[in-house]
């Protein structure tokens, strides 16, 4: 309709008329006159999402709540070091003996306290890896460099080194990084040969989280009990989904992941996605068959579900391309199924 074009009167029409025609918003060809034309719209969950899209907004300017924080976890160990020490010397006025055992003592806390932060520091070292290898391999389906997907490729190699079951994938790809192939075919390669049984085992934590979220909150009498719960396997559920992608996050690695988890949720519309998808799972029927209790252990299911395709998205190395992209509908599938189970039994 261009300007010179009247507008349309306002009339009414059955979807069964033959003058209706059903359209395709991409197609250009023009219908006959007077014919209805209806352009569907997208559905929020049914919007692409681009392939160059970062998976977290770039940050900028200067950190200074990592400033404040390091300010006072400095003070808090200077603080900690100056009781011991005041500690220890009071031992050893009143008794050598004393002494000596609360020097030992602390020796022991500094020793575990320099091996926790170690593996704090190299869990987080490696997510910031694996971060990286998803942005560079996204880069590379983009700019299609081949030398680039190489090192991309050797860098995934290293990080799969040390997972059996992806022995022969990795043996599979390292015959192929002498081919002539090009960039983006090689990362779609190596998602098919690394992540097509590290997907399945994803589906499979996330499914059985879903579904041991549903019972428990379907039957718990207290709704504290139900948060706590959710909580516990969520957090569970995130941690085993970063070690099976190759991360091993700590207790400041499993903060990162949480914020990262969130912020990709925000960015994606996964509540609104979510939100969609559980109004046309429980208002066709279902929820008339289920009692409240038992709709409220479902809908948290589905809600662990989402969290848990995000959780996915933030911890795989590589972004979905070559392999589908696990969707809500079918963990839903999963939890209909395992419900109509229980409720046999």
């Amino acid at each position: 309709m261009n300007e010179k074009t009247p507008p349309r009167r306002p009339a009414t029409f059955k979807l069964d008329d033959p003058g209706v025609v059903l359209i395709d918003p991409d197609d250009t060809s023009r219908l006959a006159r007077g014919t209805i034309q209806i352009v569907p719209e997208a559905e929020p969950a049914q919007l692409p999402v681009p392939a160059d899209a970062p998976l977290l907004p770039a940050r900028r300017g200067f950190r200074w709540g990592t400033l404040f924080w390091g300010a006072v976890a400095g003070l808090v160990v200077l603080g900690t070091g100056l009781g011991v020490i005041n500690l220890v010397e009071d031992l050893f006025a009143r008794n050598q003996g004393l002494g000596f055992l609360g020097l030992g003592f602390a020796v022991i806390a500094a020793v575990a306290l320099a091996v926790i932060t170690a593996r704090e520091l190299v869990g987080l070292a490696r997510l910031a890896t694996i971060e990286k290898l998803h942005l560079r391999a996204a880069e590379v389906l983009i700019s299609d460099d081949r030398k680039a997907s190489r090192a991309v490729v050797a860098d995934l190699l290293k990080l799969a080194h040390r997972t059996p079951q992806l022995a022969r994938a990795r043996s599979a790809l390292q015959s192929h990084t002498e081919d002539i192939i090009d960039g983006a075919d090689m990362i779609r390669l190596a998602e098919r040969e690394l992540m097509t049984p590290l997907d399945q085992e994803a589906r499979r934590l996330v499914s059985t989280a879903a579904q041991r979220v549903s019972v428990v909150t379907a039957v718990s009498p207290r709704a504290l009990i139900d948060v706590v719960f959710v909580f516990v396997a969520s957090l569970r559920m995130i941690r085993q989904l970063a070690r099976l992608y190759g991360g091993r996050p700590g207790a400041l690695g499993m903060i990162s992941l949480l914020r990262q988890v969130i912020a990709h949720l925000a960015i994606t519309g996964g509540i609104a996605a979510s939100d969609s998808l559980i109004q046309q799972m429980l208002g066709h029927g279902i929820a008339a068959k289920l009692s409240q209790r038992l709709g409220e252990g479902m809908l948290n299911g589905l809600l662990t579900a989402r969290l848990g395709l995000a959780a996915i998205e933030v911890t795989r190395p590589m972004p979905f391309n070559a392999l589908p992209r696990p969707a809500l509908t079918d963990l839903a599938k999963d939890l209909l199924s395992k419900r109509e189970e229980d409720n046999a039994r």
